[in-house]
């Protein structure tokens, strides 16, 4: 079983009874990366997957899943197919190292979004964006534009045409409202009515 995320290939699923685990087409739903941008200035982060069946679909049920928790300003989603994923390094070694420059050939360029990942156990955050002809040709780009030199475990680019990128009026959903349709818990005094629920009671 093949995926982005560490926790799911660490299972180390047994696929040599492949023809058990077959499903017929459209069983299950298309995978999606998340990433969240938790304040503004800060660069978006992978936060996890999704399972939906559009990339607008995916996009709902990551806000329901990742964005009611964390403070955020804006989401980016991508269909997990779209992602071209490096090899990863050992730690303190470069990924770029073992990536070729090269020239584009042939393809129209297109944008694409780089993100790295700089330590174990964090998660890819994005670096920028580069034109290429092709994901091969963006990572080519990618070295030339971001690596500086210190250690980069893996990258991941994908085509900036194929993510669903939160607009302006979608921060409505996270923003807090100045006037509040709801009162905060400290706003009903409960203890200060139940000592005076027990002051009445003892003198009644």
């Amino acid at each position: 079983m093949k995926s982005l995320d560490p926790r799911i290939s660490r299972w180390q699923v047994d696929e040599s009874n492949r023809e058990s685990l077959e499903k017929e087409h459209l069983d299950q739903l298309v995978t999606y990366e998340v990433f969240l941008q938790m304040k503004e200035g800060k660069a978006y982060e992978h936060v996890g997957i999704v399972h939906a069946s559009d990339l607008d679909m995916a996009f709902l049920f990551a806000k329901e899943q990742y964005s009611r928790r964390y403070t955020c300003t804006g989401m980016w989603v991508v269909a997990t197919e779209m992602v071209t994923v490096t090899e990863f390094t050992d730690l303190e070694e470069n990924v770029y190292d073992s990536i070729s420059t090269m020239a584009a050939e042939g393809n129209e360029l297109q944008s694409y979004e780089v993100f790295h990942l700089t330590k174990r156990g964090k998660q890819h955050k994005h670096v920028g964006q580069v034109k290429a002809a092709s994901p091969e040709h963006a990572l080519s780009e990618a070295k030339k534009h971001f690596d500086d030199g210190r250690p980069v475990l893996n990258v991941w680019v994908a085509p900036s045409n194929e993510f669903l990128f939160s607009k302006e009026e979608d921060k409505v959903i996270w923003s807090t409202l100045n006037e509040k349709t709801h009162r905060d818990v400290i706003s009903y005094k409960a203890a200060d009515k139940i000592k005076a629920f027990k002051e009445r009671t003892q003198h009644g």
